[in-house]
């Protein structure tokens, strides 16, 4: 029985398993459809509302176009009826313009007919003056016996013959008014200028000796066989004077600057006391970078002392040179420096560019920094340096004006002139020998006396200006400029001398009557 319960409790464990092993998958199918049911509807429902939601924003949307588009619409619609409207003004104002154009020229063509008869009726009476001053004139000619044009000669030559004498004498006497003018402002001009620039003058002469502590030095100077003396006059390109003249050694050299590094060497080596061949040649070598430095510094001094910037460093060198030149005992750099003051003044009266008026007066003379080494006048060389370092042309052109060897081409140039003049002609500034003076002046005169037809000559000025009186029956006014040419150029072939001379020939024809 045990046995038999068991089968059947397999058996019926059999069936219960198969059942569910069979209703359990069915079931979960039948659950999974319903789900699929579930959502598929679900989302059929969400379609149909995002159909419907779709559906209505795109109303709406097409609602909003449809707006904005009638509102655009309307807006083009009032700006084309805006734009209308003035097109209709427009018209209006060019239909009222068309209207007055054509009342104006229908006015103007009236005018015009009447200025035509106008012109025609002139034109007759025109024509009948005229036959009747022909007509006139006609009877004039057959009562004057004349031409008109021998009567308008006629006419010319009586008022010409009056008022030649009264226009020649009013030309004569502006010319003398305008003179005297000119000539009183130049003086006060140059007057001021001497007044304000007070500096003192003086006169320097060149020093070529050297003192001596005795004369023992001498033979110290000249060395074993003369080999000191010899170093000496090699390395400093000048000849020592070495003769019987008490404690002195006499230094001679065409050339300043070496002369003043022979000077300073012979001092020093004096101080030292230690005169041979190798200390002669470190002096010599020290003494030159001295007088280098002091050249350098002269010439910048100048140029800030001037208030003159950007000149050329090397030019102020050759400036600075000036300072151990000399022209007839007169300091060439001084001299310049007082150029300069003078036509810088000059320039601020008559308000023309002072800077450049001292600049032009400081160089003008540049050239005598090295007319001793170079061929050459210092004008010429002068001039060559301005050019060679950019200066500006009107310094170059008072450079080679200033001793009237070129034409002044500028105002600045004159008064260079005028300054260079002044500065050498001031009292004390420049020495010479009397002797040379007054032969000189005595040269002169025997020249202008020699032409004929001189009865009179005067040097006036220390011989800077010739006055000349000549017989007027025997030279006449063109035979005085030919005078005076032919005696500037003797004087400057024949004679040497310095700045300028200026000769006046006076030609003076007197007509002397005495009424009763």
């Amino acid at each position: 029985m045990e046995w038999l319960f068991a089968v059947l409790g397999a058996v019926a464990g059999l069936l219960i398993g198969g059942a569910i092993v069979f209703f359990v998958p069915f079931f979960k199918k039948q659950r999974a459809h319903s789900n699929a049911k579930k959502i598929v509807r679900d989302a059929e429902i969400k379609a149909e509302h995002i159909t419907k939601n779709a559906q209505l924003d795109g109303k709406q949307i097409v609602y909003e176009l449809k707006q904005e588009a009638n509102k655009e619409i309307q807006e083009r619609k009032a700006e084309v009826a805006s734009q209308e409207n003035k097109l209709m003004q427009r018209e209006q104002n060019i239909d009222r313009r068309d209207q007055m154009i054509t009342q104006k020229e229908a006015a103007i063509d009236e005018k015009n007919e009447m200025l035509s008869k106008r012109l025609k009726d002139i034109d007759k009476k025109e024509q009948t003056l005229q036959s009747k001053i022909d007509s006139i004139i006609v009877e004039l000619e057959k009562v004057a016996q004349m031409s008109t044009q021998e009567a308008r000669d006629e006419l010319f030559q009586r008022v010409e013959s009056k008022i030649s004498k009264e226009i020649a004498a009013y030309i004569k006497d502006q010319e003398e008014k305008a003179k005297e003018v000119t000539d009183k402002k130049a003086k006060e001009m140059l007057g001021l200028a001497i007044s304000k620039y007070a500096q003192d003058v003086v006169t320097e002469r060149t020093v070529s000796v050297v003192a001596l502590p005795n004369d023992e030095m001498k033979g110290r100077i000249i060395g074993r066989e003369g080999r000191n003396i010899r170093s000496l006059e090699q390395l400093l390109g000048v000849d020592l004077i070495i003769d019987d003249t008490p404690e002195v050694i006499t230094v001679s050299c065409f050339n300043p600057i070496r002369r003043e590094i022979a000077r300073l060497s012979l001092e020093a080596l004096i101080k030292d006391g230690r005169i041979q061949p190798g200390r002669i040649e470190e002096i010599v070598e020290k003494c030159k970078k001295e007088v280098d430095e002091s050249i350098h510094k002269a010439g910048q001094d100048v140029a800030f002392k001037l208030g003159l910037p950007r000149i050329n460093p090397e030019l102020l060198d050759y400036v600075g040179r000036l300072k151990y030149r000399t022209s007839y005992g007169q300091n060439a750099l001084d001299h310049s420096v007082e150029v300069a003051y003078l036509a810088g003044m000059m320039a601020a009266e008559l308000g023309l560019d002072q800077n450049l008026a001292k600049r032009a007066g400081l160089l003008h003379d540049i050239g005598k920094a090295c007319d001793f080494e170079m061929d050459g006048s210092h004008v010429e060389l002068g001039a060559r340096l301005a050019k060679k370092y950019g200066e500006p042309e009107i310094v170059i052109n008072s450079i080679e004006s200033h001793h009237g060897d070129k034409e002044a081409k500028s105002i600045i140039a004159n008064l260079v002139q005028a300054a260079d003049t002044l500065s050498a002609a001031r009292p004390g500034a420049r020495s010479e020998i009397l002797e040379n003076y007054i032969k000189r002046i005595e040269q002169l005169e025997e020249i202008c006396n020699s032409y004929d037809g001189v009865y009179q000559s005067y040097a006036m000025q220390s011989g800077r200006e010739l006055r000349i009186m000549v017989l007027p029956e025997k030279i006449d006014d063109i035979g005085a400029f030919k005078l005076a040419r032919e005696i500037r150029e003797r004087i400057e072939n024949e004679m040497t001398y310095p700045g300028q001379i200026k000769v006046s020939v006076i030609r003076e024809y007197r007509a002397i009557e005495t009424a009763k």
